[in-house]
């Protein structure tokens, strides 16, 4: 099959579009530049010129293509109200385009705002309510392209998707936060946990909800229910020979700047369900292993 693939250069939309080309189908990706048209072209995919903010390149990319995996998201901190409104209209482009074929769309969502205070499942609907609500505004908008016979599903990713190449995720950030500041820190008894899943078992996850996920499912890229903070915060002040502190509430904007909430808070799930409708299970190395790999500490 033919697949247009936004983000399909980034850390985790360049492991699914590796993933769709080992499995035999074509790939297109958006490329916003020359850079991304290369990376693109070295890979073995199609290049098609454009970007998010660009609504026609979106709709003749769908219109090319048998369905559509977007990965893409602008994370902008600065205007995630923004960032939101962009991913809904790339969102409902695709939809109007796909409505009434059939066809699949995979849209990226995250697990961080699933209902706290429990592991969340697939079954659970996001808290429109919270204050990164943006991150998720075009899961709801995804889901009602069901009823418009759009083969969609919404796959939501967790706190850290993790491997070689990863740069810009939570567990980086943890990094950064700890060679800035001299130490590798967590928030009280840093028994608080994240999720996590290795960035090639959520690329496989992509290609079998692309090709086998019915029409409004919620799917689950969970590796791991929970990894405490803690314990990462051991590995990174080991691997950079840095002590490990406790970090209070009031203190931790100071540490770990934009991280600061997230790094006190509770972000799991589980992906049981998933595992069952789609026979995926996860293979790769898990977090704390995966954080022995030189590639998370060079300078």
């Amino acid at each position: 099959m033919r697949i247009f693939v936004t983000g399909a250069t980034g850390f985790i939309g360049s492991a699914v579009v590796s993933e769709l080309l080992g499995a035999g189908h074509e790939v297109m990706g958006l490329a916003r530049s020359d850079e991304a048209a290369n990376s693109l072209l070295k890979a073995g995919a199609f290049v098609h010129r454009g970007s998010l903010e660009d609504l026609e390149s979106l709709r003749s990319g769908a219109e090319a293509a048998d369905g559509v995996i977007h990965t893409a998201f602008n994370h902008d901190f600065a205007d995630m109200a923004g960032a939101g409104l962009m991913d809904r209209r790339a969102v409902q482009t695709f939809g109007a385009v796909l409505a009434g074929s059939g066809r699949p769309l995979v849209v990226t969502s995250v697990i961080a705002h699933l209902p706290p205070g429990r592991i969340g499942t697939e079954e659970d609907a996001p808290d429109v309510n919270t204050a990164g609500k943006h991150r998720i505004a075009s899961e709801e908008e995804a889901l009602s392209l069901a009823s418009q016979d759009v083969r969609v599903s919404v796959l939501r990713l967790p706190p850290s998707v993790h491997g070689d190449g990863d740069r810009g995720g939570f567990v980086p950030a943890l990094i950064h936060a700890a060679r800035r500041t001299g130490a590798a820190a967590y928030v009280g008894e840093g028994a608080n946990r994240w999720s996590a899943v290795h960035r090639l078992d959520a690329a496989r996850l992509f290609r079998l909800a692309f090709e086998a996920a019915p029409a409004g499912s919620k799917l689950h890229a969970i590796g791991e229910e929970g990894v405490s903070i803690r314990e990462i915060a051991a590995v990174i002040g080991r691997r950079l020979d840095l002590p490990v502190v406790s970090k209070s509430l009031e203190a931790a904007p100071g540490h770990f700047g934009w991280l600061a909430h997230f790094a006190s808070q509770n972000i799991q799930a589980s992906s049981m369900l998933t595992q069952e409708r789609l026979g995926w299970k996860p293979e790769h190395a898990d977090l704390l292993s995966d954080l022995e790999g030189d590639y998370y500490f060079k300078s």
